[in-house]
């Protein structure tokens, strides 16, 4: 510890021996920094504030509303972009003097570098500009700070309000070249297709629409074949029942015939007898020849003797027609389909190339029409947003904090780079001092003689000044202390001037 306490007071003394040298380093490291913060331009700083309204009801009901945090972020990564930069070199003073592309590209390559888009919540961000010209005053510089951002804001709501619409019909008139390409091609395949049809119309919808429909006629025949085999016992059903079911009824006010008369006649004989009549009564044997002969006469006409229709036997005559008749239709339409189902069958086995020729055009046809009526969709879609955002734009663009012109520099910071150069001046001094004092052969103190050359030393002998040379000394002192607080004074002379000169900026 006392090592060190001992090398310690030697650095000062050495210091202060040559305190002449460190102050003189001192002043000219200040004068020349100071020199160099005083040349340094000032940077002055404009900022805006913008918030991006993406609550669209109407778009969002209508199903044609975007992703109102990706076109946020587009916006603020293209807003800073090559292009737009390129625009606000050249409206402002920026581009001023600038004839050469390559003085133009280093302009928008510098202003890259001083503005910043930055998000401060999803929905709210700031433009910063920052700008340092030294041919350009202070007032000069901030002036073309605000106009840099007040440029930005005129591209934003230029190219994210006004230019959306402009991009919108463009894509309309897009789609609708692509539209009117797209309708001549299909027409095109549709006149293929319809001439095609004509003279294969088996191959309709090609040769897979060939073997559906082979399947589709077996699959009808199957079932003609069950419907004509349930028609046909209804039939026989039908036919065993009429032959078990008379034409005519005997009896009722409305019977003719051998039959009705006969049981008339009956019926008159029993009257008579009733009435106490004998068989050899005259009446009574006239009837009882009547009854005779009808009685021959109605054996003789057998079914036909006469009697009441049968309503029943109508009936059932009705239904055979019927059924007979929806029995010979089953069977013709059996007879077409079975052989539609052989000509389908004879054109899918004896013309593949014609089958595969019939796919081809077919789906060409399909894949054109499909396109069409996508094409189609996305225009009316891209319309009725464009007749949206005619109304209610999609995107409203809010200037929270309009740019303004700034009062202050943003940088740098003068009074700290003075006083850091004063802390710096005085340290190179005191640097300078000590190493030139590790230069010379001297030793500060006994001890650290003693160390260099390992051997005793026996005593020192202290300085003995006069009077003369104590009041020089005093006087050289006070010049010292003089010349250390002119550095001070200086650093604040500087620092009233800076104060001052930032407080009269227009």
């Amino acid at each position: 510890m006392s090592e060190i306490f001992d090398e310690l007071r030697a650095a000062l003394w050495s210091v202060w021996h040559r305190r002449w040298l460190a102050i003189a380093v001192a002043w000219g490291v200040c004068m020349m920094g100071w020199l160099v913060v005083s040349l340094i331009p000032n940077t002055y700083e404009s900022k805006a504030r913008v918030y991006v309204d993406v609550q669209d009801v109407l778009s969002k009901q209508l199903g044609i509303a975007g992703d109102g945090k990706e076109e946020i972020t587009r916006v603020r990564q293209t807003l800073s972009s090559a292009k737009n930069l390129e625009k606000v070199v050249t409206s402002t003073r920026l581009g001023e003097g600038i004839t050469e592309r390559g003085s133009l590209d280093a302009a928008i390559a510098e202003l890259e570098k001083k503005v910043k888009v930055t998000s401060e919540q999803d929905n709210l961000f700031e433009i910063t500009a920052e700008i340092s010209r030294g041919d350009l005053s202070d007032a000069e510089n901030a002036v073309l700070a605000r106009d840099v951002v007040q440029k930005l804001l005129d591209i934003l709501r230029e190219e994210h309000v006004i230019g959306s619409r402009t991009g919108i019909s463009t894509a309309i008139g897009d789609l609708d070249r692509q539209l009117d390409e797209r309708k001549l091609e299909l027409e095109q395949a549709e006149q293929r297709r319809l001439a095609f049809e004509s003279q294969y119309p088996d191959l309709i919808g090609g040769s897979d629409s060939l073997s559906n429909k082979v399947q589709q006629a077996r699959t009808e025949v199957r079932n003609v074949d069950a419907d004509l085999a349930a028609a046909e016992s209804g039939l026989a059903a039908i036919a065993s029942q009429l032959a078990n079911t008379p034409r005519t009824l005997a009896g009722g006010p409305q019977a003719t015939g051998p039959r009705a008369a006969l049981q008339q006649a009956q019926t008159q004989l029993a009257e008579l007898r009733s009435r106490g009549l004998t068989d050899s009564h005259p009446d009574v044997v006239a009837t009882t020849k009547q009854v005779a002969i009808l009685a021959r006469q109605a054996a003789a006409a057998g079914d036909d003797a006469g009697g009441t229709p049968n309503p029943a036997y109508a009936s059932l005559i009705a239904i055979r027609s019927e059924r007979q008749a929806t029995v010979e239709a089953l069977q013709a339409r059996r007879a077409a389909l079975q052989s539609n189902s052989a000509a389908l069958m004879a054109s899918q086995a004896s013309e593949p190339a014609v089958a595969a020729e019939a796919n081809r055009i077919s789906r060409d046809y399909d894949v054109l029409r499909q396109n069409y009526e996508k094409l189609l969709q996305d225009r009316e879609a891209l319309r009725t947003r464009g007749q949206v955002e005619n109304k209610a734009s999609q995107f409203r663009f809010d200037i929270i904090q309009q740019p303004g012109v700034p009062r202050n520099a943003a940088a740098p910071n003068r009074p700290l780079l003075l006083l850091g150069v004063l802390i710096a001046g005085i340290g190179a001094g005191i640097a300078s001092a000590y190493a030139l004092s590790q230069l010379k052969s001297s030793f500060a103190t006994p001890q650290k003689l003693e160390r260099a050359f390992d051997l005793p030393v026996i005593g020192s002998i202290s300085l003995t000044i006069s009077d003369a040379a104590r009041t020089l000394e005093r006087q050289r002192l006070k010049q010292f202390a003089g010349a250390c607080g002119g550095l001070v004074a200086m650093l604040v002379i500087l620092l009233a001037i800076e104060f001052v000169s930032v407080g009269t900026m227009a």
